[in-house]
């Protein structure tokens, strides 16, 4: 049977959602689809509310309705009819996971082999003496016993307790419930008498003596006895004392160190795992980091005394229990409160903040008692904590916070496991050390690791490295060969992040599905770019349909199919002005195949800045891969921060540069990687970082209220007549409070009507009619407008409409300039992408009076941004550095590095093998330079764009 046309292609009619036009769109199955065309222009509506969405609830309605009751609730998209849709799966940059505990390793599952493959092909040695650890079983230990022990007479010891704090009158009562009567308690060999117990403040080993023997041959049968019961005392694990030099040796049917005495469970995967209580280290509970007091935030002035307040959390002395206990613990000095601290002795100082080990007596005349009396001490690094844990309140926490800092863990060094999972190597490393190395260092290592086994070994790890090969080949495709196993999913990107679900559905090799991409070249260097696109034509080739939501040109000319939304954005937005292949997209003249052509460009300025002359200079920054990189920033141009993905942008910016000046100017809590000085900070007198985080929390957040315009058109209707003569204040034109608010929907404009065993549906409150305010409030007018209406009005709208409202239309212009005119004001924030918050976080801080002296960061601004969209803000960022200031951006997109005035390349590749400073100085010193990637791909972005054969012959360049 011949297929239909349906068959070959996927079929939308009718398509509404959001502010897409009733548009018909059609994409061929098994290709590479790109959707393009300008932020807001409806691009995500057409892909994932609209394809994704219906996808999603088709899935759902195969489940019965009792299990739908249990499921997200899913809407029908507003569309007629789509035709050929297979199951869908959606690769979105959703926000990365903010657990710590998540991992590379974790979220990819690669780290489970690792865990399995240690816990079957790993060998254990003591991490106490560095020996090869051995198990016998309970034949080999009685003849191991008769032989060293011939004519010897012996204790046989089952240990109960190693080196614990404790009184143990219970277990002495239970190992004389058990008949044996002698027991072994630090070494001593005693009588286990009724109520005996030992000190509970000291640590102590103790070994029940289970039989005492000479050892001869003939005896072999009660020896045999008496070790199988020795050993089911102490847990598998037993001690030989000779009685004649008072010596020890140690037998196990468990991995043990002889020497040491040392055993170990039987591994098992939670071994190694740094999320189970067996793999975790007990101090940092398996984080890698442990949260310790800053010795210089506790104590800001040493030359004051405890009394005079010289301990910050504690403040001046008071009539307290702990000013009682750090006078005790002076008193032993010869010192008191009135003391500087500078003059205290630094042992003095440590028992002041960690505590004694033993107990301190407060004298009477201290306590204001008759008698001395004795108590534990914490120290004052503990006090800090419960009176934070007491509380338990946000404010409490922030208190116990600003006195402390972030710091890799002492007793792990940041691997997160035990001593005792530390202590397995697998072909001489451990666990730790293989998920330390960035993933093409590990593919290399695991590539040529079975010839280093022997044969048992071997054919264990066999079929587990051939799967650990496999995972970890995705994520090379996939251009994320300098991330680490170990890397923390908090760190990762939103492009690495869905990088990595990429790879992860490569390997899962599945057929027949659409899959829906939103920007997956985000955070990718030009030569990683190459890459990506042959997986995605990877997944495609397997008999998938791939749609990918995209930006980027070389995507875009590699695809097989491209649907260009527009012709602009918001209600000018919608519509469908080219749908075909980059071939025949390149002969028509929509906004996108202009830059694609040659027909538009964002043009490379006339001359480079050479700034106001000063410049701020960080020098020997050493944070994650930096290798003592000294930099300069020259203020008061616009600096590009290039290089490959993991070169090291990032930390030099975002964690050591930033934070460095957050402290100098806000006093911020967060400390800067390691860094060896900055200079030229007098010449800075503001920081402010653009990131692509959420504007607000809840639906209730939206640009007007991020932008504090609100306020402003709040301030507005107030002063009106009609507002004036009916006594209304501000708070009544707001939808959070009482008031001015519908109450039947408490302002939310619309109400959830929950449907049992069906989607939950939202209608517009039966008494506002979505308005969000009640009917008195409406009655309120500016120019025939209530300020829902206000609300409703996209940027663009509200420009013309408050064009004579100095204070309000300056902060809204700039939101237009910005290219945000399509949004509206009252637009949900959780509804905009991390792009558009950006920009409104730009915008924001471009309506306040800057000083030119303001460092602005930004962090691939261009994100989720058209050609025409960066030529707008990079109008608005070089309208700052003409007022003065210095802005200093992230970014790979060329059109970006082109007409930057200075550029700090790093690399020159990225993990392990960037974290070097390549070139500082012009985009064309760069260019001609020949070091590094990136300026071989500036050098043809400098000289004049694209023709249309330039172009074409790139298309059938890809194809081949």
């Amino acid at each position: 049977m011949s297929e239909t046309k349906s068959d070959n292609n996927i079929e939308i009619y009718g398509a509404r959602v959001h502010n897409l036009k009733n548009v018909d769109v059609t994409l061929p199955r098994h290709s590479l689809c790109v959707i393009t065309g300008l932020s807001g222009s409806g691009k995500s509506s057409l892909a994932f509310d609209t394809l994704y969405a219906e996808g999603q609830r088709r899935y759902i309605e195969t489940f019965s309705a009792y299990a739908r009751n249990f499921l997200d609730n899913l809407e029908r998209p507003d569309v007629d009819k789509i035709t050929g849709l297979s199951p869908v799966i959606s690769i979105e940059q959703k926000t990365t996971s903010k657990n710590p505990r998540s991992t590379v390793g974790t979220v990819t599952e690669i780290y489970d082999f690792l865990r399995l493959l240690y816990a079957r092909a790993a060998e254990a040695y003591s991490y106490v003496t560095g020996e090869k650890m051995v198990k016998y079983t309970e034949e080999r230990i009685v003849d191991m016993i008769l032989t060293a022990y011939e004519g010897h007479k012996v204790y046989l010891l089952a240990p109960l307790v190693r080196s614990r704090k404790g009184h143990y009158k219970e277990l002495f009562e239970t190992v004389r419930r058990k008949g044996f009567l002698t027991v072994r308690v630090d070494g001593e060999l005693r009588e286990a008498t009724p109520g005996m117990r030992l000190d509970r403040y000291k640590n102590h080993d103790i070994e029940v003596v289970v039989d005492k023997l000479a050892v001869k041959v003939k005896d072999a049968e009660r020896l045999h006895k008496s070790v199988a019961q020795t050993l089911q005392q102490g847990g598998g694990v037993m001690m030989v004392l000779d009685a004649a030099d008072n010596q020890t040796r140690f037998f196990s049917k468990q991995l043990m160190d002889p020497a040491s005495g040392i055993a170990y469970r039987e591994p098992a995967p939670h071994n190694f795992s740094f999320n189970s209580a067996q793999g975790a280290c007990p101090k940092c509970k398996g984080l890698g980091y442990v949260s310790v007091m800053d010795h210089d935030k506790v104590v800001p002035d040493d030359k004051l005394s405890i009394r005079e307040g010289g301990l910050a959390p504690l403040g001046k002395y008071r009539n307290a229990l702990i000013f009682w206990e750090i006078q005790s613990v002076l008193a032993d000095y010869d010192c008191d409160l009135k003391t500087p601290i500078c003059d205290l002795p630094p042992e003095a100082l440590d028992e002041v903040f960690n505590g004694r080990a033993d107990r301190l007596r407060i004298p009477a005349q201290v306590a204001h008692t008759t008698d001395d009396y004795y108590v534990e001490f914490d120290g004052l690094v503990k006090y800090i904590q419960q009176m934070a844990d007491s509380d338990m309140g946000a404010a409490s926490q922030r208190w116990a916070e600003q006195f402390s800092k972030t710091t890799v863990c002492p007793e792990c060094h940041g691997a997160r496991l035990n001593k005792e999972a530390m202590a397995y190597r697998f072909a001489g490393k451990t666990i730790a050390e293989l998920s330390n190395m960035d993933i093409a260092e590990l593919y290399d290592f695991l590539s040529n690791v079975e010839v280093q086994l022997d044969n048992k070994h071997r054919a264990i790890a066999h079929e587990i490295l051939k799967e650990l090969m496999s995972r970890l080949k995705f994520l090379l495709d996939v251009g994320l060969d300098y991330l680490s196993l170990s890397r923390s999913s908090m760190t990762l990107s939103g492009g690495e992040s869905q990088r990595i679900r990429l790879a992860t559905q490569i390997g899962s090799q599945l057929v027949n599905v659409l899959y829906i991409l939103d920007e997956p070249s985000i955070g990718l260097h030009q030569r990683d770019n190459v890459r990506l696109i042959n997986s995605l034509k990877e997944l495609r080739d397997l008999g998938n349909t791939v749609v990918v939501v995209e930006h980027d040109k070389d995507m875009m000319l590699a695809a097989d199919y491209v649907v260009d939304i527009g012709p602009r954005a918001g209600r000018l937005g919608g519509e469908v002005v080219f749908e075909g292949t980059p071939a025949q997209m390149l002969q028509t003249q929509t906004l996108t195949s202009q830059y694609l052509n040659g027909r538009r460009a964002i043009e490379v300025p006339a001359t480079r800045r050479k700034g106001n002359g000063h410049v701020l200079r960080l020098v020997g920054a050493r944070g994650n891969n930096l290798k003592g990189v000294t930099v300069s920033f020259p203020l008061g141009t616009l600096i590009g921060v290039t290089g490959v993905s993991g070169s090291g942008k990032s930390t030099l910016i975002n964690d050591t540069l930033l934070p460095i000046l957050s402290q100098h100017f806000y006093r911020s809590l967060r400390e800067p990687l390691a860094y060896g000085r900055i200079e030229g900070l007098e010449h800075v007198d503001k920081v402010v970082a653009v990131d692509q985080s959420p504007l607000g929390r809840t639906p209730r957040s939206n640009p007007a209220t991020y932008t504090g315009v609100f306020s402003d058109i709040r301030s507005l209707y107030v002063n009106l007549p009609e507002a004036k003569i009916r006594g209304y204040k501000p708070g009544r034109f707001s939808f959070n409070v009482r008031g001015g608010r519908c109450e039947v929907c408490k302002g939310n404009g619309y109400k959830t009507i929950e449907m049992n065993f069906l989607p939950d549906v939202y209608v517009p409150c039966e008494a506002c009619h979505g308005k969000r305010y009640n009917h008195e409030t409406l009655e309120v007018r500016f120019k025939g407008k209530s300020i829902a209406d206000v609300l409703d009005m996209t940027i663009n709208q509200a420009v013309e409409f408050f064009e004579n409202v100095p204070n309000i239309l300056h902060k809204i212009k700039v939101l237009q300039d910005v290219g945000l005119g399509y949004i509206k004001l009252g637009q949900s924030s959780t509804t905009l992408s991390g792009g558009e918050s950006q920009r409104v976080k730009l915008a924001t801080e471009l309506s306040k009076r800057d000083t030119g002296q303001t460092i602005y960061i930004l962090d691939e601004p261009t994100t989720g941004l058209h050609f025409e969209d960066i030529r707008v803000l990079m109008d608005v960022l070089q309208r700052l550095v003409n007022r003065g200031n210095t802005v200093i951006v992230i970014e790979h997109n060329l059109d970006v590095i082109k007409v930057a005035d200075y550029l700090i390349d790093m690399g020159p590749e990225g993990g392990r093998g960037g974290g070097q400073l390549l070139y500082e100085g012009t985009p064309e010193g760069l260019a001609e330079s020949g070091v590094g990637y990136t300026g071989k791909f500036l050098k043809a972005e400098l000289t004049p764009p694209y023709t249309a054969q330039q172009t074409d012959n790139f298309i059938n360049s890809n194809n081949k």
